[in-house]
């Protein structure tokens, strides 16, 4: 097993941070694959496929890369760490499914806030538990107000986004009970809601499972081959059952920048699974949370798409999510706010 060093909070936010702004930009292109082909399944083993290609070859090239190519199989029989943790992929596959089924009704504000607010919940549980390689980490009062702090400073910023969302999914589910000769039923829209939370829950158990086999492997390289090969099974054999009951989706599009989505999750991936490891899976699950508000507020500024309008809200609630994550990461003294 080899031991990286642990980077200080100071080198370790920012670049959590940074793989988070990859996130929207990632969602960005996938939603305009899914939308080109007709298929958000298709979409998504599209970006697991390149990203697994992405993969194979840098952990072939890189001498880093072959060195933890040739851990992994040694590391499994010998179990040293559970052998499940290998199937981390799937649960990234489950995301993306929730998205593809859940975003169209709910919007993409309300989805957004239901994954933060799982992932966030869940960090909390995985620190304390001490599932990743970071150890365990007490739940501290000031921990707990940088939580609160952050799901409401999400809910702030993409608030401007929820009136129509909420909009349509009331009018979806409105038509839907008039064909039926009833009313709308609000506990129509629960399983939607429900999916991306625990979409959300299981990504801080991902972050986890991949920084205790990066430790293993001695390369993040090796862990996020890995979580690309049983991400990239899961959804090919998705696919495969949607083709045999629906039919193919449309022609793959001749336009290089539809693939840099599996590029893009292979960054934010490797980082997250190099920086557990040091900043523990909440710290780590925030930054990129930040890096994900930062990153849509970029592109909606730089590259909007039609009908976007950046309104004061979604400034301020980025910023408040920044201060949020600062009160969670400070040197409290020793014992402050403990339970």
């Amino acid at each position: 097993m080899t031991h990286a060093p642990r980077l200080p909070l100071a080198v370790g936010l920012p670049m959590a941070v940074a793989s988070g702004l990859a996130i929207p930009v990632q969602g960005r292109i996938n939603g305009a694959l899914g939308a080109r082909l007709g298929d958000g399944i298709a979409a998504a083993v599209v970006s697991f496929s390149t990203g697994l290609i992405v993969m194979v070859v840098v952990s072939l090239l890189a001498p880093r890369g072959r060195a933890g190519l040739a851990r992994i199989l040694p590391a499994l029989r010998e179990r040293r760490f559970p052998p499940y943790y290998a199937l981390a992929g799937g649960i990234g596959a489950f995301f993306v499914f929730a998205q593809s089924f859940t975003v169209g009704l709910l919007g993409i504000a309300l989805f957004t806030v239901a994954t933060v607010t799982g992932q966030t919940l869940s960090g909390l549980l995985v620190d304390r538990l001490g599932i990743g390689p970071a150890g365990k980490k007490s739940v501290t009062g000031i921990r707990v107000i940088g939580c609160i702090l952050t799901i409401a400073a999400v809910s702030w910023a993409v608030s401007p986004r929820f009136t129509g969302a909420l909009g349509a999914a009331g009018a979806s589910g409105a038509s839907n009970s008039a064909a039926a000769g009833g009313v709308a039923d609000p506990a129509a829209l629960l399983l939607p809601v429900i999916l991306p939370v625990l979409a959300g829950f299981l990504m801080s158990f991902q972050q986890a499972m991949n920084g205790t086999a990066t430790v293993h492997y001695g390369t993040p390289i090796a862990a996020t081959l890995v979580n690309f090969i049983a991400g990239s099974c899961v959804l090919w054999v998705a696919w495969s059952v949607k083709v045999a009951v629906a039919g193919p989706a449309n022609p793959l599009p001749a336009e290089w920048w539809y693939y840099l989505g599996g590029p893009m999750g292979c960054v934010f991936i490797g980082l997250g699974a190099l920086l557990v490891r040091s900043l523990g899976v909440l710290v780590t699950g925030l930054g990129m949370i930040a890096g994900q508000l930062l990153g849509s507020l970029g592109l909606d500024l730089l590259a909007p798409t039609p009908g976007t309008v950046v309104e004061a809200a979604t400034i301020l609630g980025t910023l408040l999510t920044l201060a949020s994550i600062v009160v969670a990461t400070l040197p409290w003294p020793r014992g402050a706010f403990r339970r």
